[in-house]
């Protein structure tokens, strides 16, 4: 530290120790924001055979009197086909919102689709469900609230045999939890997590998906920390969950990316994280991370930054936690791999999806900030050019490169002669002249590092107009004596 000096050159404002704390705040800040960002949205299961029967068929808006009319032939109907075939019509007027509107304020309109719900006729029960999703899937919170009474009833139905109708059992379930919190209040004391950890057994792809996507519905409330996640822990859901993110040649694209989606709800609300890292959470996902860099390298899947971003997010968050320095091993990976895998899907995500550049870059950055096996392994596989290339990205792309970089340099003398001169050099002049303070700010933490270890740094930036860059920029033009101060330094000590 710069705590002794010679020939009284003035102390460092800003020493090392608090620069790493400055970082470790503003990184808290973004965790907590990231926590904060969820993805609400609403899934709408149409069977495709049907979409291609029915094709050319304008979905009408239909009023009172044509809507009790067809209830009526689905109840009394003398056919059985007589009687589909008004579900069927309901349920196509049911996609207009003006309908729906007038479906729930008709008295008796739902409890008359129950009842065909829980007919003993399979195509009606069917038909009836496929009315009850379309409503599901409505914007407007009061047909939402209208579906209540079909709740439980669909749940119980999830035990069922018939592997479609659990499906859009599930999708419509999803599709109601999510926005209506008295659902949640019917269905939790009625047993849905044990439900859904049921389900998961199940052999079926399809129905595997669609339980992820109503699991993360249930996750994403606003009362799950406190009321859903805790049962979830305490069920097999994390264990199989686990197993589906296993790689392999069983493992399925859209199934992983459902409860990679899970996983990460469950991480975020911070409840319990250290049960899933004794059960292996940073293994299998450290594992697939490895498998998703190879897989970018074999196919032109458009698909697979689905599953990169929330397994990324997963890896960071987890290895803030203190259980994960404790089980650092289970990883059971060497630093370079993970280092190199991390890479490959930086340079897949710059061309196929840059706005989730920042969730590996924050996945690097927590992987540097305590590790000088993995500060190393970015240096000796001669990386630092490859991230100094995505600077030019954007704004928050380059605080998180440097912030990296700040981890590797605050490793001491021997890293950051690693670092420097080499292109290290002109890419700090350049960032250095951006307009974002946060981006300045960031790559004079950079430089204090550097010239705290490194004296030489000083004067070559002296002399390639780093002092013009410093200048540029108000808020930071009492640096200018903390420059000078180094650069005697390296000059005579």
């Amino acid at each position: 530290m710069w705590s002794r000096q010679r020939g009284g050159l003035k102390p460092l404002r800003c020493g090392v120790e608090e620069l790493r704390c400055r970082r470790r705040e503003r990184e808290a800040a973004l965790r907590k924001a990231r926590r904060e960002q969820q993805l609400v949205s609403k899934r709408l299961l149409r069977d495709e055979a049907l979409e291609e029967a029915e094709e050319g068929c304008v979905a009408m808006i239909f009023g009172e009197a044509e809507i009790q009319q067809f209830l009526r032939l689905a109840q009394r109907g003398t056919e059985e086909k007589e009687r589909e075939g008004a579900l069927v019509s309901l349920r196509r007027g049911l996609q207009r919102p003006e309908t729906q509107q007038t479906f729930i304020r008709l008295e008796g309109s739902i409890r008359t689709l129950v009842g065909l719900l829980t007919s003993n006729q399979a195509l009606l029960q069917l038909e009836a469900a496929r009315c009850l999703h379309e409503l599901s899937h409505s914007e407007q919170s009061a047909v939402v609230e209208a579906c209540l009474p079909a709740t439980s009833y669909l749940l119980t139905y999830l035990s069922g045999h018939s592997s479609d109708f659990i499906e859009l059992c599930l999708y419509t379930l999803g599709n109601l939890i999510v926005e209506s919190e008295a659902v949640r209040r019917q269905l939790l004391p009625q047993g849905i997590v044990p439900a859904l950890a049921a389900c998961i057994q199940s052999p079926h792809l399809t129905v595997l998906e669609a339980l992820g996507y109503a699991l993360s519905q249930l996750l994403q409330a606003k009362e799950a920390p406190e009321k859903i996640i805790p049962s979830v822990l305490g069920s097999t859901l994390p264990q199989h969950m686990l197993q589906l993110l296993q790689p392999g040649p069983k493992l399925n694209l859209g199934v992983a990316v459902e409860f990679a989606w899970c996983l990460h709800y469950i991480i975020c609300s911070q409840v319990n994280n250290a049960l899933l890292i004794t059960q292996g959470a940073l293994s299998t996902l450290g594992l697939l991370l490895l498998d998703l860099a190879g897989a970018v390298q074999r196919t032109e899947d458009a698909g697979l930054e689905l599953l990169a971003c929330p397994v990324l997010r997963c890896l960071s968050n987890l290895l803030t936690e203190a259980a994960a320095e404790a089980v650092g091993g289970q990883l059971q990976l060497r630093d370079e791999r993970v280092v190199a895998a991390l890479f490959i899907l930086l340079q897949f995500l710059l061309q196929k999806q840059p706005s989730l550049l920042p969730e590996g870059l924050w996945l690097l950055n927590n992987l540097t900030a305590n590790s000088p096996s993995f500060c190393t392994s970015l240096l000796s596989l001669d990386l630092t050019e490859p991230l100094l290339h995505l600077l030019s990205v954007s704004n928050v792309v380059s605080v998180l490169v440097l912030t990296v970089l700040c981890n590797v340099a605050e490793k001491g003398p021997a890293y950051c002669q690693r670092l420097w001169p080499g292109p290290l050099l002109s890419s700090l002049l350049d960032t250095l002249a951006f307009s974002d303070t946060e981006v300045v700010g960031q790559s004079l933490e950079l430089l204090q590092l550097l010239f705290l270890y490194q004296p030489g740094a000083a004067q070559a930036f002296l002399q390639q107009s780093g002092l013009q860059a410093l200048q540029r920029h108000e808020e930071v033009a009492q640096l200018q004596d903390r420059v000078h101060a180094l650069q005697q330094r390296a000059l005579h000590g």
